[in-house]
């Protein structure tokens, strides 16, 4: 999966999450047109409990893979409750503030889905332009001609890739389209910290 939350063959094995959309595939393995099945996108531990699945089982959901948690945000997934029940209470916590709800404040996850599944499906085009100063860490950026694409990473762009990202450049001052939804984007400023890949520079 990329950034735009495209289905993309790439033999790249530098995935460290996985997503889940429901049943894409047919008994044949086969990627049919649908994109979704369900608006619970969610994005789960690629080793949860060591668990083994059969990719595209008969009957079973169809795994995506994504680089990082930053890209599975872009794609517009949240965390899965179960298997990463820390950093769903995380960002829901974050998702209360970044929307003026008290810390207590009931949430269901059907809102917040909803809220994401109105946003991902925006085309690129018609998403917000900004300026990649403003935009939190952890915040996913394309072209305005939608060929490249960056994560907003300590006060720099790093071009992102299957494979992972390189050392980065310093903040242009013109605008962006902004990939990652808007909600997320507040849960970032809020204070939500993205799981990023390892080639990242630290």
């Amino acid at each position: 999966m990329n950034p735009f939350g495209e289905l993309v063959a790439d033999p790249s094995k530098a995935g460290m999450m996985l997503g889940n959309r429901g049943c894409l595939h047919d008994e044949h393995k086969r990627i049919g047109r649908r994109r979704w099945t369900t608006r619970s996108w969610v994005a789960c531990d690629i080793g949860y409990k060591g668990r083994k699945q059969t990719i595209m089982g008969p009957n079973s959901y169809t795994q995506l893979f994504f680089l990082d948690e930053a890209t599975a945000l872009a794609a517009g997934h949240r965390p899965c409750a179960e298997c990463r029940r820390e950093r769903f209470n995380a960002f829901t916590s974050a998702w209360r503030l970044a929307h003026g709800m008290a810390a207590d404040a009931p949430l269901r996850v059907a809102e917040i889905d909803r809220m994401l599944h109105a946003e991902r499906l925006t085309p690129p085009h018609e998403r917000p332009l900004v300026d990649p100063r403003t935009i939190p860490d952890g915040a996913i950026v394309a072209s305005r001609e939608g060929e490249t694409t960056w994560l907003k990473w300590r006060d720099r762009l790093h071009h992102w890739t299957f494979d992972g990202y390189d050392e980065g450049a310093g903040l242009p001052g013109d605008t962006l389209i902004l990939l990652t939804p808007e909600s997320t984007v507040r849960a970032l400023r809020m204070g939500y910290e993205v799981e990023v890949h390892e080639t990242l520079p630290r």
